[in-house]
């Protein structure tokens, strides 16, 4: 391998490093949401389950913006707690025991409790 490719890979792997998730920061009440480049908490989003939110990672729209696009161009958005109306567990607290039921169906146990 010569100089130049070991070069490009420590600085893939730098800016890769430096681009994580920032601090913390109050989630923005607007359409535009967090990625999961510029969520606002740690979070892991390579696995099947977003524990922070207790949704399936691919529909999460807390943690990605595209998904949160989505959600809101079909109208399915709360205004007040800023996700989609079919994920806020605040405003229709059976969602959460339906999304759990998923969870529970593939991994045979409780999901963790979500945290927002």
């Amino acid at each position: 391998m010569t100089a130049r490719f070991w070069t490009t890979v420590a600085l893939t792997l730098a800016v890769a490093l430096a681009v994580g998730c920032g601090p913390s920061t109050p989630a923005p009440s607007s359409a535009a949401k967090p990625n999961a480049e510029a969520h606002d908490h740690q979070h892991d989003h390579t696995g099947w389950w977003c524990n922070e939110h207790g949704v399936p990672e691919e529909v999460c729209a807390q943690c990605n913006s595209k998904v949160a696009a989505d959600f809101q161009k079909k109208g399915d958005w709360c205004q007040e707690h800023d996700r989609p109306d079919s994920q806020c567990f605040q405003c229709h607290p059976e969602l959460e025991a339906k999304f759990a039921a998923t969870y529970e169906a593939k991994y045979g146990k409780q999901p963790p409790k979500p945290e927002g």
